[in-house]
């Protein structure tokens, strides 16, 4: 529905030209399929986004604003910096007066009912986006603590997702400075129109967001998800202005009889991205489905054990692989609890609130905001009944191979992980059938369990 909205709104302001292009972008765009089912509050940024700048193509104010407003306060803080030029926007056309209103009736909205809520579940005031924020950016370590990354980090994820796609999206402000210069339009430069969004304007988010978070040391790939679909938008409007340019040049100087040859860059284009971007779906999926599969066949198994010991508590116990527990989904209830085993890892691990009515009342013990290994998360091999283990040749102290100890572990399930170390980076990156086979190489991404089973209550009768 999000993308629907921003479809509509993209049509309204640019046309259809530029709409089928950002449609078929959206569809086959390898970043959209990694981030649009990604359970992460920069997922949830990235359809709110989608609505606000719909809604600004719309000229429905209201709407923009409230979803920046959801976005920002239930989401991701920092995705009111996709908000910066629509508050702009408003206030030159409208006046600040306007802004103002939409803003404080839109936070009242959102965030009056969510420091509520937060407040009566922690037992003490608590503005979430506020505390990220302060956290982030103003925090003793912040999140360089949890790892840098070079500058060109966010470029080679751009076009492992994008492609050309992102190419053409950077390229997208030198294009509309080329159709300035040929077109000679004034009106181009100007917010003369109150019905319509400047061209230049609806560039900014996109280029603002780059210019914050290309620059920071600490990288992720999730932070690009919000502006995957602007980076999409700005990729059609490049072709548009491409095409536009083009068809200018055949009527001016009448190098062609015919002119329909002018759409064949844009067909090009959506036919290698199109390509690559499946492949680059595929791939991924081919290469890091293993999670997901072993502990959705764990929850299956957990259920049946479950009905066989309905008063046993079971140890799912990961190590190296902490990092890849997709959530506590996966464990039908109390009964099976995550627990952590030492790994190579020494920076702080997550930790459960108390099992109580008020346990979000309570600050855990064994915290601390600089990322330092709290060594308290950790339970010995002994105590597991489960161990979610990646099968690598190597092994250290701390990271043993669990899948060689037979005496103790037999393998439950077991899926394919791709091991990218030993395989090829363009055929890993994406696939292509038979050579993708032959190029890469797969290590066992396997659920454990105990031999011989600690001691627990009888099985049910049957």
């Amino acid at each position: 529905m999000a993308e629907t909205y921003f479809y509509e709104g993209v049509l309204v302001r640019f046309g259809s030209v530029v709409g089928q292009l950002l449609l078929v972008f959206l569809l086959f765009a390898s970043g959209m399929f990694v981030s649009s089912c990604g359970y992460l509050p920069s997922s949830f940024a990235m359809l709110m986004v989608m609505v606000a700048m719909g809604a600004w193509f719309k000229r429905d104010n209201k709407i923009a604003v409230l979803a920046i407003a959801v976005a920002s306060c239930l989401g991701w803080p920092f995705a009111a910096a996709v908000g910066i030029p629509i508050a702009l926007d408003i206030m030159y056309r409208f006046g600040p007066r306007l802004f103002v209103i939409y803003a404080g009736i839109s936070g009242l909205t959102v965030l009056g009912p969510q420091v509520l809520l937060d407040s009566f579940l922690y037992h003490r005031v608590v503005v979430a986006p506020l505390n990220i924020v302060l956290y982030n950016v103003f925090g003793q370590g912040g999140p360089d603590l949890y790892g840098v990354e070079p500058f060109s980090f966010y470029f080679k994820n751009g076009f492992l997702n994008l492609n050309v796609v992102f190419v053409l999206a950077l390229l997208v402000f030198p294009m509309w400075v080329l159709r300035l210069l040929v077109l000679r339009q004034k009106d181009m430069l100007t917010w003369a129109s109150a019905r319509r969004v400047p061209f230049w304007l609806s560039l900014v988010p996109m280029y603002l967001w780059m210019a914050i978070f290309f620059t920071r040391p600490h990288k992720e790939e999730r932070f690009l998800f919000p502006i995957y679909p602007l980076i999409c938008l700005s990729a059609a409007l490049s072709l548009g202005v491409l095409q536009e340019l083009l068809t200018t040049v055949v009527v001016r100087f009448r190098w062609f009889r015919h002119g329909n040859w002018v759409i064949f860059p844009g067909i090009l284009v959506t036919i290698v991205f199109a390509f690559l971007g499946t492949t680059r779906s595929v791939a991924l999926y081919k290469g890091y489905h293993a999670p997901l599969e072993v502990y959705n066949q764990l929850y299956y198994h957990a259920v049946n054990e479950s009905e066989r010991y309905p008063s046993a508590v079971h140890y799912v116990c990961v190590g190296k692989e902490w990092y890849r527990f997709p959530s506590n989904f996966f464990l039908p209830d109390r009964r099976w609890q995550l627990r952590f085993l030492r790994s190579e890892f020494r920076g702080q691990l997550p930790q459960p609130y108390l099992q109580s009515w008020n346990g979000t009342w309570v600050i855990p013990s064994h915290m601390n905001d600089m990322n330092r290994e709290e060594t308290s998360r950790y339970i010995s091999e002994d105590q597991c009944d489960y161990i979610i283990d990646l099968d690598t040749p190597t092994e250290t102290q701390r990271e043993p191979r669990y899948s060689a100890m037979t005496s103790k572990w037999k393998v439950l399930f077991s899926a394919d992980f791709l091991d990218a170390q030993r395989s090829n980076a363009l055929f890993r990156s994406f696939y292509i059938p038979y050579y993708s086979e032959a190029e890469t190489k797969f290590l066992s991404y396997n659920v454990l369990q105990r031999v011989k089973r600690r001691k627990r209550a009888p099985p049910k009768a049957s």
